[in-house]
């Protein structure tokens, strides 16, 4: 069957993160539940992310033979966490008396690129996948990973199942891409930090990307950037259940009746406290510290955020950014190349800060969004750091271990915590 054809035979693509795999039990609920789908006649695709805890367990043991383990072969043992867990739920599947074959490496078809542990996806040849698919079978896929043109292992990064899941139901041509995990959908905070946070039972792409990358684990930011891209919808639900409990896709700007400058412009709070502030000074001369700075980044395919340049009344300048705290060593390694061989520069790294993040529509038109929200946290005796803002987010550093009294707050003073509406925010595209 050509590639074409499954286009239109409903197939569906489901990923399932960690959490929910992590007893035989969730394994043996979410493989019935597939095969009531699969006897439907619906084309099923699974993509699955290492049992919980795995992955961690996984860089212990590396790390009892090296302190900072990384490269092929650190990406070779982290594979195995998600291989299993493909192999794990297609015997389970094939127990609840369906077809089923797991894949992982090279069969899967996936070819990526990049430094190991961030891979980039290039291409997917999913004529092997299809050809299962033609024959019956469910297609149990081990995310976060994929091959190299040499044949190596290479991983996709934090949430790379994510990103498997979406660039897989692209090539598919699935019109969505079901995302499972231990919570019932995208709240407006984490509900762990805010009791009080609400299903969010929409959510437009661009806002949803925004969320990912300033730390809403229920998505990563890569897989909603590839899904907008490919025009494919995602749906987020609880794997518990399998229950849709937000739509993500992009919106027209249609939604509601109310104008534009009544509409409420924050969406969620979003915070990370897996992250690190790097400050570079540098006195060097030549090219501009800037621009040798993200070809750096760009070299190690890391992602910077909050990136402020200041120059020194006695000549040089600074550089700061926030990175996620997996890359620091490289960045202090990267950045170490462009500190001043006078020794009046340096790299320093703090890692105990935390970012917290408002997001939604129009706020860089409303500057009293970044002053209540400073005058909150500051009201409240939280140090404020680093700040940015854009139309879409605005984030400010604070000490880590404060940061969940920070979300709780300005969840509360953006009208967050009200329970009026089953969506509370009906956004504009054009604030």
């Amino acid at each position: 069957m050509a590639l074409d054809d499954a286009r239109t035979n409903g197939v569906v693509v489901q990923k399932y993160g960690g959490s929910s795999l992590a007893t035989a039990e969730q394994v043996r609920s979410i493989a019935r539940r597939v095969a009531v789908l699969a006897r439907s006649g619906r084309r099923v695709v699974l993509v699955v992310s290492a049992r919980g805890g795995t992955t961690d367990e996984l860089i212990g043991q590396a790390q009892e033979f090296t302190p900072a383990p990384q490269g092929r072969e650190l990406d070779q043992l982290l594979a195995t966490g998600e291989t299993a867990s493909a192999s794990l739920m297609a015997l389970a599947l094939q127990h609840a008396g369906v077809p089923a074959t797991a894949l992982a490496g090279p069969r899967t078809g996936i070819l990526a690129t990049g430094p190991h542990g961030s891979g980039i996806i290039v291409a997917i040849d999913t004529e092997h996948t299809v050809e299962l698919l033609d024959a019956g079978h469910v297609v149990v896929i081990a995310g976060f990973q994929g091959v190299t043109a040499e044949g190596d292992v290479i991983t996709l990064g934090r949430g790379g199942s994510d990103t498997t899941a979406v660039a897989v139901a692209a090539e598919l041509g699935a019109p969505a891409c079901e995302i499972y995990s231990d919570v019932p959908g995208v709240l407006t905070a984490d509900p762990r930090v805010v009791p009080a946070a609400r299903l969010l039972p929409s959510l437009d792409l661009d806002l949803m990307a925004e969320m990912a990358f300033a730390g809403a684990r229920v998505m990563h930011s890569r897989a909603v950037e590839l899904a907008a891209l490919h025009g494919i919808g995602i749906h987020v639900g609880h794997s518990a259940t399998s229950r849709i409990g937000t739509h993500i896709h992009k919106r027209d700007g249609r939604d509601g009746d109310a104008m534009p400058e009544t509409r409420t412009a924050v969406t969620a709070v979003v915070h990370d406290r897996d992250v690190a502030r790097v400050t570079l000074r540098t006195d060097r001369i030549g090219e501009p510290p800037a621009l040798a700075v993200f070809r750096l980044l760009a070299r190690e395919a890391i992602p910077a955020d909050m990136t402020a340049v200041s120059e020194h009344s006695g000549g040089g300048l600074s550089i700061e950014m926030t990175v996620h705290h997996t890359y620091t060593s490289a960045v202090r390694r990267s950045l170490s190349e462009l500190a001043s061989p006078s020794g009046r520069g340096g790299v320093e790294v703090d890692e105990g800060v935390a970012k917290v993040s408002v997001v939604g529509k129009g706020l860089l038109s409303r500057p009293e969004y970044a002053a209540r929200m400073l005058s909150r946290l500051t009201g409240a005796g939280i140090r404020t750091g680093a700040l940015s803002t854009s139309q879409t987010r605005i984030s400010v550093t604070v000490p880590r271990g404060e940061e969940k009294q920070a979300v709780r707050l300005l969840h509360t003073e953006f009208g967050l915590d009200s329970p009026e509406g089953a969506d509370p925010v009906p956004l504009a595209s054009h604030p």
